[in-house]
């Protein structure tokens, strides 16, 4: 079937008409304006008139791969191949492979920069084997996300005379201000964002807002604010034993504003001072207080018994795993168990979260109703995002109503318990589009892109975010005569953060404004005058990074133990795979480490391994990983937080393996074959 011109509304015609004439340009429309579907009308021209084509879609989500294709297929309606690549989807042809056999392709950002810097034929791609690069949700292109490193490299390509290099087309709902809060600010960091993507132009409806007006249904904002608990016994009991950890070994500079992110970031860099500083003792006192902290937070979010589940959980997890306990740790622990009934007492016993309670009064009303509510429910963590689910399962006052709930939290694989697969968070979006599932508990995963036409209730539930955030949740609720709801307590930093994003969205706005209308010759000198200092500034710590990788010799460098300090290897042992995971090859390292018997939980397919089970150190029982097995080779892979650097400058706990001061060089799979079969 031929897709005609009515394909468009006229406001989607207005700001792709740049876009059809080949010149790089932002589209800037409202979520569920149709973004995606003008963008695959101008890749659907590019194809049908530029010589040999090839368009890559970008997308930051791996959800959004799946979306995208149903928008895109409809669009291309087969004339044209379309191929997807997202996460780590097992046995597969190359990147390159998959580029070269279709027309276009739709992948997240991190595996089109892998293939960018690939050495393997059937993997490697170039920018300039593309004719167009669409970059969804484009206002992530800025300092070291992937989307700016893949276009930095388009940049410095540009600079450097490369041909036919891909026509760009960037599509947002919020360029946000990038943290300003001046109209000047907000202007350079619009600026800025059109250099990183070579724009020539900033398109919105202009002539026909109007009609965008007409179609873009906004959901009516409120605010829906409580007072504090009036009592607190169970969080004065919390803070009460974090007191007495206090108390226990002075603790250097170190507030007691317990129950706030600004007290854990203080602990985390206590533990690290105390870690480079061999104080052993120390650093297990700042682990425990980081846990009670996480509790307080949880208790200011959701239920006290989800608290004290998270704190049992760790001290479950800590004698489970410690096979050599400090005195300080016996002395943690014994606290605790003292402790553990009382706080079982007051948790269960102690008055509701008035958050809850609002949140309650909310779905009733919201749920109660004639109608069919669909609803997202956003809140900061996955472990409160858990609770949250946990509490409307549980909740007597929810029983009665059609509520039908999951969650949709990020994919990763640092636990089983607060983790997603990827196709686990495919089969929720589907069931939710289809209406088997009308709530969904949700992290930021779901603020950008998530298309659920349905979707009527938003609620933001005690959310400290930027105007981005707050502008992308709340254009998930598509329907018309939709809710918008921000639940919070008076007073609190959550409230005063929403109405400045408030500000800022209308800043940022005024900020388009202003560089839309700027004389075009200034605006095109201005960009070129950001490119080469972002240019520059990236060579300046590209070398920076290479002095300091260049610091000590890798043999230099002694890795220890971070909780008992015991020397487990050196530097020159450690071999990077796949760029990213770290594994220690030299063959005696084993007898420093156990092996658990029941392999980890990944519900992903790797292209060429498996995990194994957690590695633990064998003095202490701290965990360091996990096993990997890599082509048939077993090798262990390490967290960079469970090893100390002993350096000969003295200690340092690295904050990432890039950011070690030794080099660490690739994995020669037939060099480690052939050094095994010489040892045998």
């Amino acid at each position: 079937m031929e897709v005609c011109s009515m394909a468009l509304r006229p406001y989607q015609w207005e700001v792709i008409m740049p876009a059809l004439e080949g010149k790089n340009i932002i589209i800037w429309l409202p979520t569920g304006a149709g973004k995606t579907r003008a963008a695959a009308y101008v890749a659907r021209k590019h194809l049908e008139t530029v010589d040999r084509a090839k368009v890559v879609v970008l997308v930051n989500r791996v959800h959004l791969v799946t979306q995208h294709l149903e928008e895109f297929s409809r669009m291309l309606d087969k004339r044209w191949s379309i191929a997807t690549l997202s996460g780590d989807m097992g046995p597969r042809p190359g990147f390159g492979h998959l580029a070269r056999k279709n027309d276009l392709l739709i992948c997240t950002a991190e595996l089109l920069q892998m293939a960018l810097s690939s050495q393997e034929q059937e993997e490697h791609v170039e920018l300039n084997d593309f004719s167009l690069l669409v970059v969804d949700e484009c206002h992530h292109t800025h300092k070291g996300t992937v989307y700016n490193v893949i276009l930095s490299r388009y940049l410095e390509q540009k600079l450097c005379g490369v041909q036919r290099l891909p026509q760009v087309l960037g599509l947002t709902a919020s360029p946000g201000t990038g943290g300003a809060s001046t109209l000047k600010g907000a202007i350079e960091h619009i600026l800025q964002l059109c250099a990183n993507l070579d724009t020539q132009h900033i398109m919105s409806p202009q002539k026909s807002l109007p009609e965008l007006q007409e179609h873009n249904h906004q959901p009516c904002k409120k605010y829906d604010l409580c007072h504090s608990r009036s009592q607190d016994p169970f969080g004065d009991m919390l803070k009460n034993l974090m007191d007495q950890i206090h108390d226990h070994v002075e603790m250097p500079k170190l507030s007691r504003d317990f129950g706030t992110q600004g007290y854990e970031q203080q602990v985390m860099e206590l533990m690290r001072n105390a870690a480079q500083a061999g104080l052993l003792e120390r650093r297990v006192l700042a682990l425990h207080l980081r846990h009670y902290n996480d509790a307080l937070l949880i208790h200011g979010t959701v239920r006290a018994v989800d608290a004290l589940a998270t704190l049992q959980d760790f001290y479950d997890r800590e004698r489970a795993t410690k096979t050599r306990v400090l005195h300080a740790e016996r002395w943690l622990m014994e606290l605790f168990t003292d402790h553990r009934r009382e706080l079982t007492r007051l948790a269960q016993c102690g008055p509701e979260n008035p958050k809850l309670e609002m949140l309650e009064q909310i779905l009733q009303e919201q749920f109660g109703n004639q109608g069919r509510p669909q609803g997202l429910i956003f809140t900061r963590t996955r472990q409160s995002a858990h609770s949250l689910l946990l509490w409307l399962q549980q909740q007597p006052g929810l029983q009665t109503l059609d509520i039908r709930a999951e969650l949709l939290i990020g994919a990763g694989n640092s636990s089983q318990n607060t983790h997603m697969t990827q196709k686990g968070q495919q089969e929720v979006i589907q069931k939710f589009r289809q209406g088997i599932l009308n709530l969904l508990v949700a992290t930021s995963v779901a603020e950008e892109g998530l298309d659920i036409p349905q979707c009527n209730v938003v609620v933001r539930y005690g959310l400290l975010t930027n105007e981005i955030s707050m502008v992308q949740a709340r254009g998930r609720a598509r329907a018309s005569q939709s809710l918008y709801t921000f639940v919070a307590t008076k007073g609190s930093r959550e409230l005063q953060r929403e109405q400045t994003n408030e500000v800022l969205e209308a800043l940022m706005e005024q900020a388009v404004a202003t560089v839309q209308k700027m004389d075009r010759a200034k605006f095109q000198a201005k960009l070129r005058e950001l490119q080469c200092s972002a240019l520059e500034h990236r060579a300046a710590q590209a070398a920076q990074r290479e002095r300091q990788q260049q610091q000590f010799l890798a043999e230099q460098v002694q890795l220890l133990c971070i909780n008992c300090m015991v020397a487990v290897g050196h530097g020159s042992d450690l071999r990077k795979v796949e760029g990213a995971h770290h594994v220690n090859v030299n063959a005696n390292f084993s007898i420093y480490y156990n092996v658990s018997q029941q392999p980890v939980v990944i519900e992903k397919v790797f292209k060429d391994w498996t995990p194994g089970g957690v590695i633990s150190c064998r003095n202490c029982g701290e965990l360091w990983g996990l096993q990997m097995i890599y082509r048939s080779v077993k090798l262990p892979a390490l967290k960079i937080r469970s090893m100390l650097l002993q350096t000969p400058q003295g200690r340092i706990q690295a904050k990432k393996w890039s950011r070690v001061p030794f080099l660490v060089p690739d994995f020669n799979y037939l060099q480690h074959c052939a050094q095994s079969l010489s040892l045998d």
